[in-house]
């Protein structure tokens, strides 16, 4: 007794009588079935390359197509054919022309003698089954689909979306419970032949003849009526995609391959020379007796399906570019935003990038010019300081610019000053740090020598600007981690706010700051802000600023009492 296999050929001829040879050679009789988009001429060269083996067959051609009966059909020709031509033949294995043995012929021939009655086939119902794609599920069982996905697509959809319209279902025959699996299968002959000689074969025919995609629950559902001894896997190691679309194997996949166990794997890239000499050749001939496990190589699989979708965080590819929240996140690595910080204290950068060690920019986003640490004009990744390339698309110049320096902490300063547009992209990243001294854009203006009227238009421009801009950071959308003061509850007690915001970035030591950095005078601020409210703007940003002096805490602390005597 032996293994049959029935094939089904389309493309690729010089490999699949490769394969038959092999098959053939090892003692397996092979039936082969040649889609008939196959021309006369390529159809006669193939069959004569295999006129020498008396174990090869070639059974009736069909116009094959995915996902129509035409599939099911060419199986159970070449089916019939193998079973009637070779009495010997104890299991039928299907397979294509692009599958090819891992492990020696005998082998697998071996382990199914000692499992003479078991039927290997994916079968599990539509409830069970989570890998299906194109959205039908138990509707490819009631509707009735006699126009081509993949050539008809219009006429595929439209003429579902009326059957649900006009709820029309189908009456699925008594008896069955439609099951769905993979369609390569391994069946014994008791099994097959009750199957192929039912007298209510035409009727079932007839019924997933208008079933979509019926090579994966024909025989599937039909197996269950003839036998109970069924192992719900299929012995051909097959891989898809989250498009339902088969994985191909290349050279670079032999020790991939290997390490599954199986006994076939498809689908084989025609080129992989390395694959077919070294699993085709003598050499490959050592048995391991392991039992068959593609769960070796699910999760390498799962991360490939992963990285494909997904991408690494804060990666921009070309697949995935044009489709706005594909992306795995906005940035690569945390970053820190400081608003107000450089407009308070003198040496607030440098300061910054002591205290933490990461690289501390200017105001990346400003009008003129980015900004970049030491004032850069070309930063990592050639990134220019040129506004006008920034602004073309700020969100990536961000993306990049983290990109680029993974591995450092960036820092760099923000404000109503700057350009907005990169407003929510940071709010909603959860890799920015966002600390806000509100109303500290207001101490420029403070120190600025413009005219009074102009000093007002442009503090309510501002103040505007940063309400919209605290409104964003505020929102529930936003995922940042973001902290606000107002510049009047900042100045009364900086170091405890500082010493959070280093906290939270990473310091170099576990010590307290010792050190803080230099604050601008504010002697007359508060009279500055009652003007700006005397002339009819009010700047509620700052919190309740004193008017008069500097604030206490600027004010020289008075020596201990000493007695004269």
């Amino acid at each position: 007794m032996t293994v049959g296999i029935a094939m089904l050929v389309h493309t690729s001829l010089a490999r699949a009588e490769q394969v038959a040879r092999h098959w053939a050679k090892n003692g397996c009789p092979v039936v082969i079935h040649v889609d008939r988009k196959v021309g006369r001429s390529a159809h006669a060269r193939f069959v004569a390359s295999l006129s020498d083996l008396d174990n090869v067959k070639f059974c009736a051609r069909h116009s094959c197509e995915w996902g129509t009966w035409s599939l099911v059909k060419a199986s159970q020709d070449a089916a019939e054919m193998l079973l009637a031509s070779f009495p010997d033949v104890r299991h039928v294995f299907l397979a294509s022309g692009s599958c090819l043995p891992l492990r020696p012929v005998r082998e697998m021939v071996d382990y199914l003698a000692e499992r003479p009655m078991t039927n290997f086939i994916e079968s599990v119902t539509t409830e069970d089954v989570p890998w299906t794609v194109g959205g039908l599920d138990a509707e490819r069982f009631t509707l009735r689909f006699p126009f081509s996905w993949k050539r008809q697509r219009r006429l595929f959809d439209g003429y579902v979306n009326l059957q649900r319209r006009l709820g029309f279902e189908r009456t699925i025959p008594d008896g069955l419970v439609p099951h769905l699996g993979s369609q390569w299968w391994c069946l014994t002959r008791q099994t097959l032949t009750a199957t192929l000689e039912d007298p209510d074969r035409p009727k079932y025919d007839r019924y997933f003849s208008r079933v979509w995609i019926p090579d994966e629950s024909y025989y599937q559902t039909l197996v269950r009526l003839y036998s109970t001894n069924i192992e719900s896997r299929s012995l051909t190691l097959a891989k898809f995609d989250f498009q339902g679309k088969p994985h191909i194997f290349y050279d670079d996949h032999m020790q991939l391959l290997r390490r599954s166990d199986c006994f076939v794997a498809r689908k084989i890239w025609p080129n992989a020379n390395k694959l077919y000499d070294g699993f085709l050749s003598d050499d490959a001939s050592i048995f391991t007796g392991a039992e068959p496990n593609p769960g070796k190589i699910d999760r390498i699989f799962s991360k490939a399906v992963e990285r494909r979708t997904k991408g690494r965080p804060g990666l921009y590819m070309q697949s995935r570019f044009p489709n706005d929240g594909w992306e795995n996140g906005l940035t690569s690595a945390q970053y820190s935003v400081f608003e107000g910080f450089t407009e308070l204290f003198e040496d607030f950068e440098d300061w910054l990038a002591r205290a933490v060690g990461a690289r501390v920019h200017g105001h990346l986003f400003a009008p003129e010019r980015v900004e970049f640490a030491g004032r850069q004009k070309v930063f990592a990744g050639a990134l220019t300081d040129s506004a006008v390339l920034r602004d073309y698309n700020p969100r990536a110049f961000l993306t990049n610019l983290i990109w680029n320096t993974r591995g450092e902490r960036q820092c760099f300063q923000f404000g109503p000053r700057d350009n907005q547009a990169i407003n929510w992209d940071i709010a909603k990243d959860v890799n920015a740090q966002i600390s806000v001294i509100s109303g500290a854009w207001a101490i420029p203006l403070f120190f600025s020598n413009a005219n009074f009227s102009d000093i007002r238009k442009e503090a309510a421009r501002l103040q505007k600007i940063e309400v919209e801009h605290l409104d964003v950071l505020r929102s529930f959308h936003a995922k940042a981690r973001v902290r606000i003061w107002t510049m009047a509850d900042f100045v009364e007690n900086p170091m405890e706010p500082l010493q959070t915001i280093i906290d939270e970035i990473g310091i170099r030591s576990s010590h307290r700051l010792t050190e803080a950095p230099r604050m601008v005078s504010l002697d007359g601020f508060g009279q500055f802000l009652q003007n700006l409210k005397n002339q009819g703007m009010q700047p509620h940003l700052m919190g309740d600023f004193p008017v008069g002096a500097q604030p206490p805490r600027n004010q020289k602390k008075p020596g201990k009492p000493y007695l004269v005597k």
